[in-house]
């Protein structure tokens, strides 16, 4: 289980998270959802281990966190993958989109595999730039990088929100293939009540509200 207890973060002397609870269990879809400004992103990224915050306390299958980013273990990094809202942001703009899927096997070492067909990047597509696709196209890209290394937890980090209806309906039921076949534990964080309630009905998961 990823638990977050008491998260609290602020940036100067602004807070724009304080308190929040959260857990992300194991072969679930858990929903997450709030307006926007409520603190979803952050909590996202604590999650991800990408931002270390000021107060609570995070753990991972039972190992309580006590350092973010690349001082985070390896082992506990490749637990967690985020796929952020906006691709285009999230991604180095020098790569292909071939090399963009597979950056996580570079970096740990690990032998390439090829799950570019799973997401429907066709060979012709995976050649390209980012500025060359459209932004589906790009997010596929990303949805592959994120199941690389096959993380116990995805956090989707309203993903869908610049897709047209037929990528976005893909890229979800992709995602629920792979928790079906991982068991891994999903967070789906979206401002779509129809989206979030299709996502989390099958695997019986919660829906938090943050306000």
């Amino acid at each position: 289980m990823l638990r977050a207890d008491g998260i609290t973060v602020a940036y100067g002397r602004q807070r724009v998270l304080r308190g929040a609870d959260l857990e992300v269990v194991p072969g679930v879809v858990t929903g997450l959802a709030g307006p926007s400004g409520c603190g979803k992103s952050t909590l996202a990224r604590v999650l991800a281990l990408m931002l270390r915050p000021d107060a609570g306390s995070l753990s991972m299958d039972g190992t309580e966190i006590h350092r973010w980013r690349h001082r985070a273990a390896r082992d506990l990094r490749t637990r967690v993958a985020l796929i952020f809202q906006q691709p285009r942001l999230a991604v180095d703009p020098r790569l292909t989109l071939r090399e963009i899927a597979e950056e996580p096997f570079h970096a740990t070492g690990r032998p390439v595999e090829d799950l570019t067909d799973d997401v429907g990047l066709t060979p012709e597509l995976l050649t390209r730039r980012p500025h060359e696709v459209s932004d589906g196209q790009l997010q596929r890209a990303c949805v592959a990088r994120a199941l690389a290394l096959k993380p116990r937890y995805v956090i989707c980090d309203e993903m869908t929100t610049m897709l047209d209806a037929s990528t976005q309906a893909h890229l979800v039921a992709r995602l629920e293939t792979y928790r079906k076949e991982t068991g891994a534990g999903i967070l789906a964080i979206t401002h779509d009540e129809e989206l979030l309630t299709r996502w989390t009905e099958p695997s019986g998961g919660p829906t938090v509200r943050m306000s």
